[in-house]
Order: structure tokens, then sequence, then C-alpha cells
């Protein structure tokens, strides 16, 4: 087999030759891993959602997306409504994304009919190596900033700031942006209307809060 020459056009079709091949297999690639990575993606958040509503034995019965307002910014939400096997409606449980110490933290909350928090889980945390972690466990109902229970009617603050939940230690901004997470969530599900959830809505509880 003869030698290709050392010649610039030669070097070009090489060059191009092998990026296109490059491209193929990575849209292949891609192709072929798309699927199970979307597959595992529903999973993981539908587990998520059973872990924070603290029951395994719900329905989803919607998952509706949300653009609203925060500090002048315009923040997207998602909230899944959940009811149980009688179709009694549970609450919902709220993907809130925030702007936390290393970037963006974002979590899921579920809340009671009655808006109270039920669990909640780290979903995404771009924090110093160990503070996502922390903070998955600092806030739970064992934990020394528990906020299992409680409602965000009054938004749920720090003891630095007037509040009642101990921050993470050495991690006050960490904690602040969780928090703001939980009450951006649970301001959005206030202010959700479903009739069909017999009575149960997040308007019903924006009305009997505001009592």
């Amino acid at each position: 087999m003869k030698k290709l020459e050392s010649t610039l056009l030669n070097m070009v079709v090489v060059l191009v030759s092998v990026a296109v091949i490059t491209s193929g297999l990575l849209a292949w690639i891609n192709n072929v891993t798309e699927e199970p990575i979307r597959l595992q993606d529903e999973l993981a958040l539908a587990n998520g959602i059973k872990e924070v509503m603290g029951t395994d034995k719900l329905t989803v019965t919607s998952d509706e997306e949300v653009t609203k307002e925060f500090d002048g910014k315009q923040l997207n939400f998602v909230v899944h409504k959940t009811a149980d096997q009688q179709g009694k409606f549970l609450g919902a449980a709220v993907e809130s994304t925030t702007m936390g110490f290393g970037g963006d933290l974002k979590v899921l909350v579920g809340f009671d009919a009655e808006g109270k928090v039920l669990g909640y889980t780290i979903l995404q945390a771009a924090e110093t190596p160990g503070l996502g972690a922390k903070a998955d466990k600092w806030f739970q109902a064992d934990g020394k900033g528990s906020i299992i229970g409680k409602t965000a009617a009054k938004p749920l603050t720090v003891n630095k700031d007037g509040g009642d939940i101990d921050a993470i230690t050495a991690s006050t901004i960490t904690s602040r942006a969780f928090l703001k997470a939980v009450n951006q969530a649970y301001a959005v599900y206030a202010g959700q209307d479903d009739s069909a959830s017999d009575g149960h809505s997040g308007a019903s509880i924006q009305k009997k809060e505001s009592k």
C-alpha cells in the first residue's frame, strides 16, 4: 500500500476523517446511553418523591412546571402532586433550586395537605465537598436543625437571622440557601389551586393560614 504523502491536503483529509468518525462514535454512544440515563433519572425522582412524602403507597397525580418570581428573578419549579391509594390528596413534592455557597443547590421538599414539611432530599449541590451531604442530614427529623413538621408560612430562618433553625456548623451561607429553597418551594405549593384535591389545595392552605 502506497504511503500517503505528507502534504497539507492529505493532513486535512486525515484530520477531517478522524473528526467525522469521532463525532459519529460520540453520537452513537449518546444515543445508546440517553434512554437508560433518562429512565434512571425518572426512577431516582420517583423514589425521591416517596422518600420526602414519607410513604411508598402513593400515586403522583400531576407534575406541574411553575415559574415564579423571587427577588426579581424568574425561577423554575416542578410540583409533583400526590394522592393515596384511595385517591385522597396527600400533598406535594416540590423541586426548588437556589444559589448556595458554591453554586446551585437543588432540593426536593415534601409538604402534607396542611403545608407542613414531611421530608426533603438534596437533588444537586455544588457546595464545598461534604457540605451537600451534611445538609442532607442536618435538617432531617433527627438533625440539629430539623425542619420536619414545620411550616414555612412564616419563612424558616436560622438563629442568626432571628429564626429558630440551627445553622450547619460553620456554614451559615449553605444553611440560608437551603432554607431559602424550602421557603420558595412552600410559596409555590401554597399558591397552587387543585379543585380535585378533596378540598386540600395549595390555595386552601394559603387561605387557612391567612386567618
